[in-house]
């Protein structure tokens, strides 16, 4: 996605002023452009009531990453209100007033790091004008203070709240002549701030998609192929009514190009059966009877087996295509004093969210109401649209909170099937899904196959890397985040590379999962890193940081790569790990160091392992150093998404894998596909550089170098040397 820069004026900041006081709106999705997604739009909404609450609307849909309270603070910190007397409301899907809503890419921090505190910057400076003109002064003889405007001179004051009403003659000034706070008067911004919805949370009060109710609702189990996109040969519909409290059970005809869409906003409507009923144990009961039948489908002759094997012929012949060719790699390879070569791989992964998909939905009077936990609901609504004939319009879609998204809610598949249900049944619907459901109908991380030499020259340098990457296809086209760009790192600090790319044609939904193309690439690359280091004889840390060069930066925007920025993390993260001692570890037991850029931050980690002879392996700490600019908006949930990035990552790599079996997924819970549990978890100790760049995202770039880091802490103390994932024990046995 590419976002273009847009300047806002004041006639973009819209104000209206009710009975309950001072709504102030700043919206940079207008006219032409509202629904143009290369638009970076961003907008927020102020409420001032009489007594000096103000409650501030989140624009983004919240799924775990604290943006519901990242964003409000920073409107609070420029519109000078303390943080106890704010109040925060979801905002529901509305293109018009707040442009692009969406969770994903680690992008909320960098699209909204300016604009928003210019929303409170512009609320605080109508509220000054309001109080100048009560006062007969000018606005510069006032100031403000923690929800109160001050005359300087006399030392009056007057609330918020007593100058909400006032607000309404008062022009809003242009968002971009304001001066913004200097850091060091900062009350919010920097100071850490529990999630605002953590006692809801703690306490289990309803909050999230699975507890939304409706009068008169009715709930909906769907069982579609195990085989992705196989059609309904036959079911027993009649069986399924004959359970109490059911009340309806259809099939689904489906679209057949609904799994992958040409040019869609998201998945369409699947072949499927349906059972309604009074309760959801009652739809489960009477699916459980449907013994449903599946038609043929091509993609049955499918399996991980077949990937592999159809990967290692491809690797055999020529690559399908060139995507980098800087130098003469075979004549480097050639004359280098070491080479290594290596056939790295990894498995599909499932984005394993503890809430399963669900959505509510109401179809009356032409109208559809969605209630749905989606990272992305404005592409929901106009699925739906196209999908039921209906106008985008007529469709209201209200954001609730995810237990968990890690990109598995950009889909809105689940939400589609809601509003297809409700329509069909005349009343309010709830639709959930199992978690055998969530398993078997997940857009998959993608797995891959990467066939790799390198050298290093006499004097240890990495001299050549030649990579042929095996990936998937659909229909002819890259499968979604399976892909790899040209700059992948080391290009552009090894003077000859060659990147080739090969193509497996497959009918296996795929999509992006927290880091997505960074949490496996990184652990190929940085893997492989340190391998050309031990082949080089030297410190991989050291190897690293001399990889790097001496510029400050490679290449231009947007592929530019701050080489000194990750110089900077890989010295921190080797003085906080004591690294320089890691000699001394005991036997068995070993350190690893991995970096990656992603998601505009740069990050490295170092892994603490101990390796036992049954091959079991034992996490004692991670250091993570991170430069993701000057501002750390909010320690507590920036602490918390590294802290959960590197944890998540781990678990990936010493648990996580989908096979796939005659076209269908063979895990179906977490009995075959299980997440790290508390005894296995490991304390992981974060630093923040402080650098003159803008602040960016947490919510991924934490995760793709802690794979790495651990696989390279393994060879460290054990010399078993991991090159595919998951890592299992007979890998490591003694």
């Amino acid at each position: 996605m590419t976002y273009h820069e847009v300047k806002a004026n004041r006639r973009q900041v819209l104000v209206s002023v009710s009975a309950t006081g001072l709504t102030l709106g700043f919206s940079l999705a207008g006219n032409a452009q509202a629904q143009d997604e290369a638009v970076k739009p961003l907008n927020a909404y102020v409420s001032v009531a009489p007594n000096g609450v103000v409650t501030i609307t989140a624009k983004n849909p919240e799924v775990g990453q604290g943006v519901k309270t990242m964003l409000p603070m920073l409107i609070a910190e420029e519109l000078d209100v303390a943080w106890e007397d704010v109040r925060v409301e979801q905002a529901d899907n509305d293109p018009k007033a707040f442009g692009r809503q969406f969770a994903g890419g680690s992008m909320a921090t960098p699209l909204h790091w300016d604009e928003l505190r210019r929303v409170g910057a512009v609320a605080r400076a109508m509220l000054i004008q309001a109080a100048a003109t009560t006062w007969n002064c000018g606005p510069g003889d006032c100031t403000t203070d923690s929800g109160t405007v001050i005359h300087k001179p006399s030392g009056k004051k007057r609330t918020y709240g007593s100058l909400a009403m006032a607000c309404a003659t008062v022009t809003p000034p242009d968002p971009k002549s304001l001066t913004l706070k200097d850091p060091k008067a900062y009350r919010i911004i920097g100071k850490p701030t529990a999630q605002y919805d953590v006692a809801k949370i703690v306490t289990g009060e309803p909050l999230f998609g699975i507890d939304v109710r409706r009068p008169g609702m009715l709930y909906a189990s769907i069982v579609k192929a195990p085989v992705f996109g196989a059609k309904v040969a036959s079911a027993d519909l009649e069986a399924a009514k004959s359970v109490k409290g059911v009340k309806k059970a259809f099939v689904i005809e489906g679209d057949p190009n609904g799994l992958f869409p040409t040019g869609a906003i998201g998945q369409g409507l699947l072949p499927a059966v349906v059972v309604v009923a009074d309760s959801w144990w009652a739809a489960k009961k009477g699916r459980d009877k449907l013994n449903v039948k599946w038609a043929d489908h091509p993609t049955a002759t499918q399996s991980s087996k077949g990937f592999a094997e159809q990967a290692a012929a491809l690797n055999a012949g020529a690559p399908q295509r060139n995507a980098r060719n800087d130098g003469d790699v075979a004549a480097a390879l050639k004359a280098s004093a070491k080479t290594v070569e290596a056939a790295y791989s990894y498995p599909f992964l499932s984005h394993a969210n503890l809430e399963p998909q669900n959505c509510t939905a109401e179809f009356k009077d032409g109208k559809l109401e969605i209630w749905a936990p989606t990272q992305n609901p404005e592409p929901g609504r106009q699925l739906c649209a196209k999908t039921m004939g209906l106008k985008p319009e007529d469709i209201t879609i209200h954001m609730i909170r995810g237990g968990g998204g890690f990109g598995r809610r950009l889909a809105n598949d689940y939400m589609v099937e809601a509003a297809w249900v409700a329509r069909e049944v005349g009343a309010p619907v709830k639709l959930l899904w199992t978690r055998e459901d969530d398993m078997a109908h997940d857009h998959y991380r993608p797995g891959g196959f990467h066939f790799l030499k390198g050298g290093v020259d006499a004097q240890g340098n990495l001299v050549a890397l030649q990579d042929h990457f095996v990936s998937y296809s659909i229909n002819g086209a890259i499968a979604p985040s399976a892909g790899m760009a040209a700059t992948e790192f080391p290009a552009r600090f090894v003077p000859n590379v060659k990147y080739d790319v090969s193509m497996i044609p497959m009918g296996i939904p795929t999509g992006p999962l927290r880091a997505p193309g960074s949490n496996a690439l990184a652990f190929v690359f940085q893997s492989f890193i340190d391998e050309m280091a031990h082949a080089a004889g030297a410190d991989p840390l050291a190897f690293q940081i001399k990889l790097l060069g001496n510029e400050a930066v490679v290449g231009t925007p947007p592929a530019a790569y701050g080489a000194g920025r990750m110089r900077g993390v890989l010295k921190a993260v080797g003085e906080m790990s004591g690294w320089a001692n890691r000699g001394k570890l005991p036997k068995g037991e070993g350190m690893g160091v991995a970096c990656y850029y992603s998601h505009q931050g740069y990050f490295a980690e170092v892994c603490h392992v101990a390796v036992a002879g049954d091959g079991s392996v034992k996490v004692k700490k991670v250091w993570v150093a991170a430069d993701v600019g000057h501002t750390i908006i909010n320690p507590h949930g920036a602490l918390n998404q590294v802290q959960g990035s590197v944890l998540d990552g781990v678990s990936e790599a010493l648990h996580q894998a989908i096979t796939i079996e005659g076209g269908a997924t063979r895990q179906s819970n977490f009995t075959d596909y299980p997440l790290m549990r508390i005894a296995e978890s490991f304390p992981v100790e974060v630093k923040f550089l402080k650098t003159e760049f803008n602040p960016t995202g947490l919510g991924e770039p934490a995760l793709p170098p802690a794979i790495p880091a651990l696989t390279n802490a393994i060879f460290a103390a054990s010399g078993k040397r991991v090159r595919s994932l998951p890592i299992t024990p007979e890998m490591l046995k003694a």
